[in-house]
């Protein structure tokens, strides 16, 4: 029922901590704290709104849509439907973000899942509205959407046409709903609490699993070795726990699934990104049949400046040899990302600066803290949030680009009201990921020597290699484990063995993939909660890609356009937002051009004197 949250997943996201001072951000704009009285309030008024709602009109929708006025009274159905949605996402938006602040505080925890519970239960009296909403007859809802009350809700009108055929009896969707929190709900948090209590030993320091995937960035060897081995150790040793908790989770998923009529593991996914299922299998053909020319020949390019035959797994995203690496400063940080935002657009950076000027963003690492990265659009009544882990190395930096891009995206997009500004994932990665290609684009300009651009260069190929190969590699290993799940129960160890056939496959010979890798797969938290959201990083980057490559060719007017498309929020179709630019991700060539900007760059690294 709320927005989506955006994850950056924890590959781009590590990296030795800088000693300035690092924002915390200020949730007072949601409530002023955990014991703020207007929660309880607030939890009432929407419990009393949704029963209200429920008495005013279940069973009676059918009759509405036949009267003489049913546009305005199906409009103002649809408006108080909204209301009540913002005020609930507004209290699960600050159980969410209190929650990620230190997932190992049981007070915290406690917090969020007595307001997920409450939550639950108050919008099980409004569950009836979408299910009788899409009994309606085509006709009657067509005429209705003529009057402007209603018409004015005609995206997620027709967007929830399309749920119509998954559609089950009212008792079995509210005997779902109801279910959410206390079974998917709860082994998710079962993940976060366990993964944020592990601890890795690293030359006898025990570390959380942020700092010890931190230590894979760090320019000496033997210490990325060392956090190579004691992320397997101690993963290898909560084997049977993360197998239990994918295992449950994909069969729940399956049963869902299977009451609701979808044919392949992913097409539910599909509908919730209102994506067609040929253009996801387009996009992962064409970017698997382009592993040995991107990643395989980007690593084996890496080896050799390694002076290796093969990478081990923990250099993948090591430092280049004999370059000097520095902190990067928050100060450095945001002018960097905001003066890329305001070549690009000056309303862009404008309102990027808001996040930092009001404390709209939470930077340090901090025991506890949800790793990675992500964007909180909370409602369009508040504002979005953005959770980093800045440790201030170059990829830090790209994350709060990533991020903010979500978060420019959110606020332009929050104006479409809580129902339709929500946008399906595949788009929600491209001002993210077309925020990296400015803030990268800055940098490379600003390159004084060839090395400097080498080593810009070479970080940002690896950048793009972890969005589109590894994810569609990660797309890959969760088919692969939903698929076979059908048929009984996994092993973690065949578990283990479908990752690294993936992982085989994706990074190439050049990557020696030894003992304990086979693990890996245990930390990433979107097979947990979103399953199969990882494509969705592929096609923002692809898309990005081939929407740089129209910026490139004529810049006039593209700014307005672009920010146009993204204050479309949940509004319009892909193909929609795409006309304008001229691409059509239906094409097999639009796949090529987003691929073929990551070739063009590995092209240049060769070509590199020294390469």
């Amino acid at each position: 029922m709320f927005g989506p949250v955006s994850f950056l997943t924890p590959d781009a996201a590590t990296a030795s901590a800088p000693a300035t001072p690092l924002p915390e951000w200020n949730l007072a704009d949601l409530y002023a704290g955990m014991d703020d009285p207007r929660i309880a309030t607030d939890l009432a008024e929407a419990d009393a709104l949704s029963k209200a709602f429920e008495a005013d009109y279940k069973g009676k929708l059918a009759d509405i849509a036949a009267a003489a006025d049913a546009g305005a009274q199906l409009g103002a159905a649809v408006k108080r439907y909204e209301a009540i949605d913002d005020l609930m996402g507004r209290v699960a938006s600050f159980g969410s973000l209190v929650y990620a602040g230190d997932t190992a505080d049981p007070a915290r925890a406690k917090f969020f899942s007595d307001i997920q519970e409450k939550l639950t239960d108050s919008s099980t009296h409004l569950l009836f509205f979408t299910l009788e909403m899409n009994r309606l007859e085509d006709a009657q809802v067509e005429a209705a959407l003529k009057d402007a009350a209603f018409g004015h809700y005609r995206p997620w009108v027709e967007d929830l046409r399309k749920d119509k055929p998954y559609q089950l009896e009212d008792r079995v969707e509210q005997l779902f709903h109801e279910k959410s929190s206390p079974a998917r709900g709860a082994w998710g948090r079962l993940f976060d609490e366990t993964m944020s209590s592990l601890r890795f030993s690293v030359d006898g320091k025990e570390l959380a699993i942020e700092p010890t995937l931190n230590l894979m960035q760090d320019p000496n060897e033997a210490v990325r070795k060392a956090a190579g081995q004691a992320l397997a150790q101690t993963f290898s040793e909560n084997l049977r726990l993360f197998s239990l908790i994918t295992n449950t989770l994909a069969k729940d998923k399956e049963i869902s699934d299977r009451w609701r009529g979808f044919e392949d593991v992913a097409d539910s996914r599909h509908l919730a990104n209102r994506v067609e299922r040929e253009v996801v299998d387009a996009m992962v053909a064409s970017i698997r049949e382009a592993f040995p020319r991107l990643s395989h020949r980007y690593y084996a390019l890496k080896a050799k400046w390694f002076g290796k035959e093969k990478l081990e797994f923990w250099d993948r995203n090591a430092p280049l040899p004999k370059v000097d690496t520095r902190d990067i400063g928050w100060d450095e940080a945001r002018d960097t990302v905001l003066g890329a935002y305001s070549t690009f657009s000056p309303r862009m950076a404008d309102i990027a600066r808001v996040f930092f000027d009001k404390n709209w963003i939470d930077a340090p690492v901090r025991p506890g803290k949800s790793p990675g990265a992500f964007a909180h659009p909370t409602v369009p009544s508040a504002h979005p949030y953005v959770l980093l882990n800045y440790q201030g190395k170059p990829r830090d930096v790209m994350t709060l680009a990533h991020e903010l891009g979500h978060g420019v995206h959110q606020v332009l997009a929050g104006r479409q009201g809580a129902l339709m500004a929500p946008t399906p994932l595949t788009l929600a990665e491209t001002a993210s990921v077309f925020g990296e290609m400015l803030t990268f684009r800055r940098l490379l300009a600003a390159a004084e020597t060839p090395q400097a651009r080498k080593i810009m260069l070479a970080q940002k190929v690896e950048d793009m290699i972890n969005t589109v190969v590894r994810q569609t590699a990660f797309y890959t290993f969760e088919r692969k484990v939903h698929t076979e799940r059908r048929q009984g129960e996994i092993t973690a160890e065949r578990i283990g063995e479908l990752w690294m056939d993936v992982q085989t496959e994706s990074l190439g010979p050049a990557i020696n993939l030894s003992a304990g890798y086979e693990t890996f797969w245990t930390y990433i938290p979107h097979f947990i909660h979103s399953p199969f959201y990882v494509y969705a990083y592929a096609f923002g980057d692809c898309l990005v890609n081939s929407l740089y490559a129209v910026y490139q060719k004529a810049s006039d007017g593209f700014a307005e356009r672009y920010l146009e498309m993204l204050a479309a929020g949940g509004t319009k179709h892909h193909s929609e937002l795409l006309a304008p630019f001229g691409l059509d991700a239906r094409d097999p060539a639009f796949w090529q051009t987003g691929l073929g900007l990551i070739e063009s760059m590995i092209t240049e690294l060769e070509q590199m004197e020294g390469a």
